[in-house]
Formats: structure tokens, C-alpha cells, sequence
């Protein structure tokens, strides 16, 4: 019997497709368990301090994704074998699946608890509600404003350490410290402006600004005469800022907008709307950065591709605007503070 890893498939080496399935099932599972974690922090902090709850979880998704990504391959070396890191990650795997199975209970005795002082029985959920969500114009603002913010980062991140090195000439081995200098922010700044959102609320508006900032920032690195590093760092800066104030108000404001009960199915749908751009987006902006790369050199021009992420950031102000006005009309209270005294 051959080796399945050995030989191709579809013009692609079967490590690829393999490592691609991996991922791809590893991909539906995190889906599901941030569908749910989001749900749960709402359940449990509406009314109190839901969009710090909500920014913790996010510091804490983003420093798990910093950390793997920086200490999976040291760790491996030290212990002889990729299969290290890979253990690693199914023993955390475990760990988080025993800490939900406690959560459930503890969760179960809470809900008996508000049970028996209840008047009235949770509504639940019906196929027919499906018809509020899918008609609901802010639900639509908000799923949109998710698609166009974070495909002005996440694909943007692939090349920016290459956009350091040959724009703005870092040497290679630090430049790759400078885009890094984004997730390692959000851990601090998401769970900054959550606060300031539960205290002050102003929630669409701190949804503009971070668009508005996303804009700026690929703006000047599509400006082709500007090449000083000092400039660069600066940029990666202010996108941190931006990457800390769209999602730490963009996530505690659906539940504002779409009743509990149809909560889990607008979040999955929100996802399900950013993930077809977040895999789209990187094939359109390879196509625009090959067509910009000149053959004699190898080197690539990217004002074309950064005009287009600042496009992106010119539609996320949009309707993030749009959705001000809806708020104004419909009274969801995004302005508002969430903690409610």
C-alpha cells in the first residue's frame, strides 16, 4: 500500500490536500465554538459590560493566534518533531472541551435558577422568525460592514511584510515584526474601546471612525512617493487602533439589533458573509499584484492593490454611516451605553 501523502491530486502535492482538509475541518469546528461563545457572553452580560466581555474574548482568540503562529515552530525544534506542536494544540483542545462541558453545567443550574422566578417561559426559536432577520436592513448593515472592514486587514496582513521589504526597504528578517505589531495591539485595545462602548455607548460611531482610519491608513501606503519606515510604522499604528474600534462595537451591537432568540443564526450568517469575502478578496488581490509585478526585477508595485483595500474602506465608512441612520430611525440603541444602571 502507498504512502497517502505521496504523489499529487489535482495538480496539488497530497501533503496540500491533506493539510487543506485538515484545516478546513479544524475551520468548521472554530466557526461553530465562536458562534456560541459570542451567544453565551450575551446571555450571560446583556445589560452589563457585554462589549469588554466580548473584547476580553477577542484579546484572548487573538493572542492564542499570535502565540501559535510564533512559538509553534520553535517548539517543534526544541522537541524534534512537528508532531510536538500538533499535540500541543489537541491537548489545549481538550482542555477547552472539558472547560465547556463545566461551563454547560454551571450554565444548566443558572438557567433553573431564573427559571423558577420567572413569569413567563423563553420564547423559542421558529423557522418562521427566520423572515425578521432576513428583512431586518441593520442586520444587513452590520453582516456588509463586517465583509468590507476586515477584508481591508486580514488579506492585507498576507503581504505586508513583503509590502515592508520592498517598499519601504526593512531588511527581511525584522519586517515581519511591524505588521505583527497588529493582532499583538487588538489584545490591548479591543477590550479598551469595549469598555468605553458599555460606559459611553456612541457604538456606530466608533464604527465610523475605525472605517474612517482603514481608509487613511491604505490610503498613504498607496501614495506612491511615501517610503519612509518611520511613516510605515505609523500606518500599522493607527490600523491597529482601527482593528480595536470596528469589532469591539460591531459585535456587542447585534444582539441590540436581532432578538435572542435568532441570535446564533445572525451571528453564523455574519460569518458565513465574511468568510466567502475573506476567501475571495486574497484571490482578486494575487491577480492585481501579479498583473502590478515587474518581470525583470520580481519586485511588485502595490498602489493599485492598496487604492483597492482603501475602496474597501471608502464602503465600510458607507454603511457604517447607514447604519447610524438606521439606528436613528429604529431606535436599537447603538448609541447607547450598555451597561444599564
Amino acid at each position: 500500500v502507498g504512502n497517502t501523502f505521496e504523489g499529487e491530486l489535482f495538480g496539488y502535492q497530497m501533503q496540500v490536500i491533506w493539510a487543506c482538509l485538515g484545516f478546513a475541518i479544524y475551520g468548521v469546528g472554530a466557526e461553530i465554538a465562536g458562534i456560541t461563545v459570542s451567544k453565551v457572553i450575551v446571555k450571560w452580560f446583556t445589560g452589563h459590560e457585554l462589549a469588554l466581555a466580548m473584547g476580553v474574548q477577542v484579546a484572548l482568540a487573538r493572542f492564542g493566534t499570535a502565540a501559535a503562529l510564533s512559538f509553534a515552530l520553535p517548539f517543534a525544534k526544541s522537541m524534534g518533531a512537528a508532531s510536538a506542536s500538533v499535540g500541543l494544540g489537541a491537548a489545549m483542545l481538550c482542555i477547552g472541551t472539558l472547560s465547556f462541558i463545566v461551563y454547560n453545567v454551571m450554565d444548566k443550574k443558572e438557567d433553573a435558577a431564573a427559571a423558577a422566578v420567572a413569569s413567563e417561559p423563553e420564547e423559542g426559536f421558529k423557522f418562521s422568525d427566520l423572515k425578521l432577520l432576513f428583512l431586518n436592513r441593520g442586520f444587513w448593515y452590520i453582516a456588509l460592514l463586517c465583509l468590507m472592514f476586515y477584508a481591508g486587514v486580514f488579506p492585507f496582513l498576507k503581504f505586508a511584510t513583503k509590502l515592508m521589504v520592498i517598499k519601504y526597504g526593512v531588511a527581511e528578517d525584522i519586517a515581519g515584526s511591524i505588521p505583527s505589531m497588529l493582532p499583538y495591539g487588538t489584545i490591548v485595545l479591543t477590550p479598551l474601546f469595549g469598555y468605553v462602548y458599555d460606559k459611553i455607548g456612541k457604538g456606530a460611531t466608533l464604527m465610523i471612525i475605525g472605517s474612517i482610519l482603514l481608509t487613511l491608513v491604505h490610503a498613504i501606503f498607496a501614495i506612491p512617493g511615501i517610503t519612509s519606515v518611520g511613516v510605515a510604522i505609523t500606518m500599522m499604528v493607527i490600523l491597529g487602533i482601527a482593528f480595536g474600534l470596528v469589532p469591539s462595537a460591531m459585535w456587542p451591537s447585534v444582539p441590540k439589533i436581532i432578538p435572542m432568540q435568532l441570535l446564533g443564526t445572525a451571528y453564523a450568517l455574519i460569518f458565513f458573509i465574511q468568510n466567502i469575502g475573506l476567501s475571495m478578496v486574497p484571490i482578486w488581490i494575487g491577480k492585481i499584484n501579479q498583473a502590478n509585478t515587474d518581470p525583470a526585477t520580481g519586485l511588485i508595485d502595490y498602489t493599485e492593490t492598496m487604492t483597492t483595500f482603501a475602496c474597501y474602506g471608502i464602503v465600510a465608512i458607507v454603511i457604517a454611516v447607514l447604519l447610524l441612520i438606521e439606528d436613528k430611525k429604529k431606535g436599537y440603541g447603538l448609541q447607547e451605553a450598555n451597561i444599564k444602571k
